[in-house]
């Protein structure tokens, strides 16, 4: 397990992520990604765009990072998206309440689901001190504090907006839109990757907890009461489950089992978040996390989304602590439903039945010669409130009066003024609201667990050798070329050209001549480059086929192969097509001088 300490400073050392604005005193809760994190960060969301797009058939989108306060009074953003905040009185320190009672109390791993009142009471039962000057925060109140930033949209005071603290509204903003390339068949899913922004009251843990941080989500659209998931694909996943029933066990352990048996025995309830649990498993096998420190975990019913039936993180292990790196919920319609309430505009899909059908549909024509003098200013309301009795009770007209509750006000109207009316219509469909699952991924916090995971130190040579062994597919850098030495022109030559095919076939290639070949080495084991190509004199001599050493980066191993081959024994390499182990028994290990020296 990585030392946290040693893993910060490998990753601001070797330009993976970094405090931003270091020449200004920093600013906490915001990291730059550094030229290798940079890269690895993309290699991530790549990976992430090929399962979750394109192999999926989904389809993606990029929508605005600020977004009118409309939309967030729809969501509950406005009155719901809260953190609980407690103040020092003595410094004026803010620290996240929650986050205390966890780090003093080691039964209690989720205080948020325990609510504001009890941890307030946490705080003063066990006299919780300021982590800053140590001053008691017994009997200071514990607030919510709400984690937008809000901004102006426009000059001057403008309209009030807020930078988006999730990039799901964009989407579901966009839904009336995005039916239509969708051809109004569900199910479709819309898949965006991009940042999001949340006022952190204590950020902290490099870039596990920060105040802008990049999310890719998928939201799919489904009919609950006819589409359900390919679990086929997916049913024989295995996977380590920690449901409810098992965090409140006194005894409570992990469920080892399959995606298809946790449906069948109802552990997980919804077949939609299932399938997404094994789909987001094998993709996490794919890019590199250590797999005996990964696990689902079900929210307890305390710390679920006012919107969410169901909800699933997957977490990972890190430095003894367990953190999220995504959240699978079943939204139901709650977001399409309130954004069609606030906005006007019709967030539904029309779902025609097989073979039209004859209803009969209760109807109004009110005469409003009689509703406006009797009923004045309020003639419109009584009207609206006729139409609406006429759907939901048709039998309150059968009587000679019919009664109305408005604002508290009753107002009786005769039936014949109602022109009451039950008529037969042909109808071909239903507009229906779609439901949504939500698969949704933090990506810096997969960059963080990829490294953490990875690193790993052993001994090489009699020495302490440190390496991130990152999956070929995310590594920053695939290989890297280097000649001998640096002075010789012919090795030059070679390994400039070997480079520059390699990056004709779209390989990423670090060229290094700088230093001896074992620091050169040092340092792509330190960025977790999978393998080195090395031109040396031996492989250049006489009237033999040249050749080059291969070294594999975890074994640290080396194969000797012709120059002519390696970009294609690269290519499958990279491509999982084969094994350095396969080429090992094609072309033999060589033993040379070039590990460390």
């Amino acid at each position: 397990m990585a030392d946290q300490n040693e893993l910060m400073e490998l990753a601001k050392r070797r330009g993976f992520f970094f405090g931003s604005n270091g020449a200004y005193g920093g600013t906490a809760g915001f990291y730059t990604f550094g030229p290798e994190g940079a890269s690895l960060k993309h290699n991530v969301e790549a990976a992430w765009r090929d399962q979750f797009t394109i192999r999926l058939g989904n389809d993606e989108i990029e929508a605005p990072t600020i977004m009118p306060e409309a939309v967030f009074e729809a969501s509950g953003h406005l009155d719901g998206f809260d953190d609980m905040l407690v103040e020092c009185a003595e410094c004026g320190a803010s620290h996240r309440a929650d986050h205390l009672i966890e780090e003093a109390l080691e039964e209690i791993e989720d205080a948020e689901a325990l609510g504001i009142e009890r941890v307030g009471e946490l705080i003063e039962e066990h006299d919780l001190a300021c982590p800053a000057c140590g001053a008691s925060l017994a009997g200071e109140p514990v607030e919510d504090f709400n984690l937008m930033f809000e901004t102006s949209i426009g000059p001057g005071s403008g309209d009030p907006g807020y930078m988006r603290p999730e990039t799901a509204q964009g989407i579901f903003v966009e839904f009336p839109r995005l039916k239509e390339y969708a051809r109004g068949q569900l199910p479709f899913g819309v898949t965006q990757i991009g940042p999001a922004y949340r006022n952190e009251i204590s950020p902290r843990r490099g870039i596990i907890r920060v105040r802008e941080f990049t999310q890719a989500e998928l939201e799919q659209f489904i009919d609950p009461e006819e589409d359900e998931p390919p679990l086929e694909e997916v049913e024989d996943v295995e996977v380590t489950l920690y449901p409810v029933t098992e965090q409140d066990a006194d005894d409570g352990e992990y469920l080892e089992t399959t995606i298809g048996e946790a449906v069948e025995t109802a552990v997980i309830g919804s077949p939609w978040v299932a399938y997404y649990l094994g789909i987001a498993q094998q993709w996490y096998e794919r890019v590199g996390v250590d797999m005996d420190r990964f696990r689902f975990r079900q929210h307890l019913s305390g710390e679920r989304a006012h919107y969410a039936d169901d909800c699933w993180d997957a977490e990972s292990e890190i430095g003894g602590n367990w953190i999220e790196i995504a959240g699978f919920a079943y939204r139901g319609c709650y977001d399409l439903t309130k954004h069609a309430e606030y906005s006007g505009d019709r967030f539904t899909v029309f779902k025609r039945y097989d073979e039209p059908v004859t209803v009969e549909t209760a109807t109004v024509d009110p005469d409003m010669s009689a509703l406006g003098p009797k009923f004045g200013g309020a003639a419109a309301e009584v009207a609206e409130a006729l139409q609406e009795r006429a759907k939901t009770d048709p039998e309150a007209f059968e009587s000679d009066e019919v009664t109305l509750e408005i604002d508290g006000e009753s107002y009786t109207v005769e039936t014949e003024v109602a022109n009451f009316a039950v008529e037969e219509q042909t109808e071909s469909g239903e507009h229906i609201t779609p439901h949504v699952v939500e698969p949704s991924f933090g990506v810096g916090r997969t960059v963080y667990t990829l490294l953490e995971h990875g690193y790993t130190e052993d001994e090489l040579d009699d020495e302490t050798r440190t390496y991130l062994s990152l999956a070929p597919e995310v590594a920053p850098t695939n290989v890297a070329v280097f000649p001998l030495v640096s002075n010789d022109d012919e090795l030059l030559e070679v390994a400039t050209d070997i480079a520059g095919s390699l990056r004709s076939a779209g390989i990423s290639v670090s060229y290094d001549d700088s230093g001896s070949i074992g620091r050169r080495y040092r340092r792509q084991d330190e960025v977790g480059t999978p393998f080195c190509v090395t031109v040396d004199h031996e492989g250049l001599e006489g009237d033999a086929e040249p050749t080059v050493t291969l070294r594999e980066r975890d074994s640290a191993r080396q194969i000797r192969l012709p120059v002519a081959a390696v970009s294609e024994q690269l290519e499958t390499l990279l491509a999982g097509e084969r094994t350095f182990e396969e080429l090992s028994e094609q072309y033999g290990d060589v033993e040379t001088d070039l590990t460390t020296a």
